[in-house]
């Protein structure tokens, strides 16, 4: 093998001969009335015979007089078909990456790897011999990776969905010279706010949880604050910006929720994982958009979904991502029992939200701007901003916290209770505005004063050294 071509092209054959033998040893056993395979047994028979091809294929190599690679050749091939057949292909070597946050591609050759560390941007090595090889690797991967099969074809050019490692691919194809492929690493798939449960602390767990106090994200007050906020069962909606670290605080939030509450999240593509850990959320229904068929029949919409939610006894409902069409029923779902909901949403800043939720309502819905306001004033309780901070070198913060408290002349009233502070840009908590919930919050355990009792002394000792 000779270039990095050479290596796609051989596996590619290689593959397609594995492909073939356990094509015909699929309809063998439909001949004789047996059970499919199952997923676990299928890929150890592919590998098996993944082996005999490598094995084949080295002998006839030998016999044709080709002077062969080092030893570990034959294992790297048997991985690879193994990548190509139930993997990302070579995108796998990247997935398995911890320390890598972002990939980019831009055509299968131009792959703009983001490391978390020192490294950040670079170019990596292409991860496909060429676009139709890139096309193949994404179409396999949702063919299987997600909980509904999803097309990736001319006629559906678009596609999201999470990998098993937890990482958000999306791909599209047709609208650019190129199929563009990006993948948001899931690097903390276990986050908490301020304190790790021991459930959370097993051996054998892979790597160490996280906090977000921890990651500077928020200080001890606002995780305080945060805790009581989802303990009392308020609607929350996390904003920020692409890549702001919405989806890591969503998590941090639903781990404040006690364990034996029964959850349903509705998303684009399963992303939130929550099945995952039974340990820590016993009672989960995970919902997934079902995109309609090629001639636009059938299919779950988002607000089909949120929709459906109200007759599954849910205790909170959570919803990945508002994007539109599903606005209402959510706000609905909010005011109409649902306390305690969680959602996200694209948005420049905290007072954004209520003008993108508008709009969205109108574009879709019809819905005045007045009612939606009213119904946002009933139906949520704070806004949390993240964003990638600027003042601390790109680290990902709560910027800012609003508090609903109803609507007035058709606009939704709000308060900034933690704002950002001058020294860092955090968000830190404004004494000059009362909280709303107060009364609420005290009794999820938040003292409100006596945090600030505590700030203030904290203020005063510094400055007495």
């Amino acid at each position: 093998m000779t270039g990095a071509a050479s290596d796609y092209r051989l596996v590619r054959v290689l593959q397609e001969r594995v492909a073939d033998q356990m094509t015909r040893e699929k309809h063998a056993r439909e001949q004789q009335g047996l059970p499919p395979l199952a997923a676990a047994d299928e890929r150890q028979l592919a590998m098996s015979r993944a082996a005999d091809v490598v094995a084949r294929h080295m002998q006839s190599q030998l016999a044709a007089g080709v002077d062969l690679p080092d030893p570990g050749v034959d294992r790297r091939l048997v991985e690879a078909i193994d990548a190509a057949m139930y993997g990302a292909g070579a995108l796998q070597e990247l997935l398995d990456d911890g320390d890598i946050e972002n990939i980019d591609i831009n055509g299968c050759d131009e792959v703009w790897i983001t490391y978390a560390d020192h490294r950040g941007k670079v170019r990596g090595r292409p991860v496909a011999a060429s676009d139709e090889d890139l096309i193949d690797v994404v179409r396999t991967l949702g063919s299987y990776a997600g909980l509904n099969a999803r097309p990736f074809t001319p006629a559906h050019p678009e596609l999201d969905l999470r990998l098993p490692d937890g990482s958000r691919l999306s791909a599209v194809m047709a609208a650019s010279e190129r199929p563009l492929v990006s993948v948001r690493r899931n690097r903390f798939p276990q986050m908490f706010l301020a304190e790790v449960p021991a459930a959370a602390r097993r051996p054998g767990r892979g790597g160490a949880p996280q906090t977000l106090l921890e990651l500077g994200t928020v200080d001890a007050r606002l995780a305080a604050f945060l805790q009581a906020a989802v303990r009392a069962r308020c609607n929350i909606v996390v904003a920020g910006a692409t890549d702001a670290g919405k989806t890591t605080l969503l998590r941090a939030l639903i781990n404040c929720i006690p364990p034996g509450e029964r959850l349903i999240t509705v998303e684009r593509a399963l992303e939130l994982g929550l099945r995952m850990h039974p340990e820590l959320h016993w009672d989960v229904a995970e919902m997934e958009e079902v995109l309609p068929s090629a001639d636009g029949g059938g299919g779950l919409s988002i607000g089909q979904l949120v929709r459906r939610t109200r007759r599954q006894n849910p205790s909170r409902v959570i919803v990945g991502e508002v994007l539109g069409p599903e606005v209402v029923e959510m706000l609905s779902a909010m005011s109409q029992g649902n306390d305690g909901s969680l959602s996200t949403i694209h948005a420049r800043d905290a007072a954004d939200v209520f003008q993108r939720l508008a709009t969205y309502a109108a574009q879709y819905e019809g819905m005045p701007f007045e009612v939606t306001h009213a119904l946002m004033g009933s139906a949520l309780d704070l806004i949390v901003f993240v964003r990638k901070n600027p003042r601390l070198g790109g680290r990902r913060t709560v910027t800012e916290v609003l508090e609903v408290t109803g609507a007035v002349e058709g606009r939704v009233a709000r308060s900034r209770i933690f704002t950002e502070s001058a020294e860092d840009g955090r968000a830190v908590r404004d004494s000059e505005v009362q909280l709303a919930r107060w009364r609420l919050l005290a009794d999820a355990g938040y003292d409100d004063a006596a945090h600030e009792r505590s700030t203030v002394e904290g203020l005063a000792w510094g400055r007495s050294r």
